[in-house]
């Protein structure tokens, strides 16, 4: 009730404050500290008069103490974006090294598991207090207890274990498992990265910023694709994620000697941050972390999200294990918010949150956005790779298209925000450009795509990077400071299950609709039940099997797959 009614008097004291409101005004300022969200706040006719901040340094932040930060942060955000790409250029090879094809998706959806159950409880971090002291903040969870620095070791750590077990992986089961284990570390560094950022520098200069670390990000994506490929090409795809275990033990080592552990300040708010007055007997800070809250949380996106991967795929729809899981969900989700509402003192993700409009539209929009542009991704390699035989390198530099254009709109969206303050037009945008991307694909790749064609995806990263920019934007300018953290957490969390939902829609899509094709082409051919049965396994175990096929039947498994994967860019269009 206490919260309830917070809430309103928050919603009261915001009714001055709109979407033609400055994003750094000072009413805002002052207000915002009993305000849960302060409606949408967004410069769209008065940009001009907001309250300009133009540097860290205005804020009492050494700029040379930002770009220390943020130059070690950029080490995970480059390596961690190599990473991801680099999947996405060779996962049919190192899928179809073990047989197994069909369950390529599991390299990504492994590492989206990992990092939306781990997302909201190590993603709510640290903030920096406006007095350029660093100071941990009511909703610094985890690095309250542990501290930023060791948050982020922690990441860099979990990522490198994990790139080291895909690398030495005797069984696809084994590599899923290290993928497990770098996403749950992974779910870390965006988050981390983020938030220091947007509690360093004024709002409306995050996205320019922002845009920095993007093409950071831009940069580790487009050379993790060929260059992945192209080991896997001569050295092997394992020596790939190998070398990734020493980067990442070489940015703890980083992190332990050059990065703050943010002891400054700390007894300033130690009032705050505990609950106790001057003199009290102190409670421990790790009765501040909703760990009841997070446990539930993470049950219930996995119990939600496994059926999506699974159902129709490994066990059918009407299995009794969809239901089972579908209903734990169910039960794990009213726990959880019951919790958050009526029990837990400091809430992981404040519920009222999802009562604002502005916040969950952006919300959709961007999940929406990642899922369809991740179902993208995932089969541009796996299309040239069929219909024209190219090696890892090849594949991986037909990603290129979309990544610049994910590059390009990310570092317009940044330019633009800064210097109009407008956003919301920008979502727009993004979702028509996105959406005639997918529509070339589905119109004209059937598999004899040529060089000027194969650039129909770089609209639908060019929308994907203004989605990416505009959206944390519009995020950030909609919440109240003090739930900027799980706001933040919340949107990559978003992200995180758009990927999932987007690969496993797809990835269901494609492999079903080719099946049913290639048995329909197999019929036509006179061949038995046994026989298509056993060709359509070696299909969807290896993609080399079209080389071994007779030209007839080869012929079939590709014509198969570009029909499935036309289906599965429909489902990116929706």
């Amino acid at each position: 009730m206490a919260r309830q009614k917070k809430l309103r008097d928050g919603e009261d004291a915001a009714r001055a404050v709109d979407e033609r409101s400055p994003l750094l005004s000072n009413a805002r300022r002052e207000s915002s500290s009993s305000v849960v969200v302060d409606g949408c706040v967004d410069v769209e006719r008065e940009a001009h008069a907001a309250t300009v901040d133009t540097s860290p340094s205005d804020r009492g932040i050494p700029t040379a103490a930002v770009v220390k930060i943020v130059a070690i942060l950029l080490i995970g955000t480059f390596t961690a974006n190599a990473d991801g790409s680099l999947v996405m250029a060779t996962h049919p090879t190192i899928a179809s090294e073990f047989d197994d094809l069909e369950n390529s998706s599991w390299l990504f959806v492994a590492f989206a598991l990992a990092g939306a159950a781990t997302q909201t409880l190590v993603g709510v971090t640290l903030s920096f207090s406006n007095l350029g002291k660093l100071t941990w903040k009511q909703y610094g969870k985890l690095s309250d207890v542990y501290g930023r620095r060791a948050l982020l070791m922690v990441a860099y750590l979990l990522f490198s274990i994990g790139c080291a077990m895909v690398g030495v992986g005797r069984t696809m089961w084994q590599v899923v498992v290290g993928r497990v284990i770098s996403g749950s570390g992974g779910s870390a560094l965006n988050v981390l990265g983020l938030l220091l950022i947007t509690d360093l520098v004024p709002l409306r200069d995050v996205a320019a910023w922002q845009a920095g670390v993007n093409l950071a990000a831009t940069l580790g994506r487009s050379l993790g694709a060929p260059v992945g490929g192209w080991l896997a090409d001569t050295i092997g795809w394992r020596w790939s994620f190998l070398g990734q275990a020493p980067i990442f033990l070489v940015a703890v080592l980083l992190c332990w000697f050059f990065l703050p552990d943010g002891e400054p300040g700390e007894k300033e708010d130690e009032a705050e941050t505990t609950g106790t007055k001057p003199g009290e007997a102190k409670a421990s800070p790790l009765a501040k972390v909703d760990f009841l809250g997070a446990a539930l949380l993470a049950l219930f996106l996995l119990a939600f999200l496994l059926p999506i991967e699974i159902g129709g795929t490994k066990v059918p729809w009407t299995h009794p294990l969809i239901f089972v899981l579908l209903g734990a969900a169910a039960v794990l989700g009213g726990l959880f918010g019951a919790v958050e509402e009526w029990w837990a003192k400091e809430p992981i993700f404040p519920l009222e949150l999802l009562k604002h409009r502005d916040i969950v539209l952006t919300y959709v929009i961007t999940g929406a956005q990642v899922a369809a542009q991740l179902g993208l991704m995932f089969s541009v390699p796996l299309y040239f790779q069929v219909t024209q035989r190219v090696s890892n390198t090849i594949a991986g530099l037909h990603l290129f298209p979309a990544v610049a254009g994910n590059a390009i709109g990310g570092v317009l969206a940044g330019y633009l925000i800064k210097r109009t303050g407008r956003y919301k037009s920008l979502l727009i945008i993004a979702t028509i450009a996105s959406s005639f991307s997918y529509f070339l694909l589905l119109l004209r790749w059937h598999g004899d795509t040529n060089v000027w064609e194969s650039l129909y995806i770089v609209p639908g990263g060019f929308g994907a990077g203004l989605v990416q920019s505009a959206g944390i934007i519009s995020v950030q300018a909609a919440v109240n400071p003090k739930h900027k953290a799980a706001a933040t957490s919340g949107i990559f969390l978003t992200f995180q299950i758009g990927m999932i939902l987007g690969l496993a829609c797809v990835s269901a899509v494609m492999m079903e609709t080719m099946k049913w094709r290639l048995d329909a082409l197999l019929k036509g051919m006179d061949l038995g039940a046994m026989a298509r049965k056993t060709i359509i396994e070696k299909a969807t175990s290896n993609v080399d099997f079209i080389d071994h096929a007779d030209s007839g039947i080869a012929n079939a498994i590709v014509q198969s797959y570009v029909e499935g994967l036309g289906f599965s860019h429909g489902v990116s269009l929706i």
